[in-house]
């Protein structure tokens, strides 16, 4: 009895530690990144101010 409980706590452990990183990855087919327009200012070597849109997705 002692080592049919001991067998089953062994393969219960064995399914559910390949059933965690399988559900890891899980991403639907409707998933939609969060992404907006970001601009960044800066000023080139001559003191002209420079405007950059960067596209951020999350």
């Amino acid at each position: 009895m002692r080592n049919l409980i001991l067998a089953a706590a062994v393969a219960l452990t064995a399914v559910a530690s390949f059933a965690a990183p399988s559900q890891a990855g899980y991403y639907s087919y409707d998933y939609q990144p969060y992404c907006f327009i970001k601009k960044i200012k800066s000023y080139d070597y001559y003191g002209n101010l420079i405007i950059k849109r960067v596209r951020v997705c999350r």
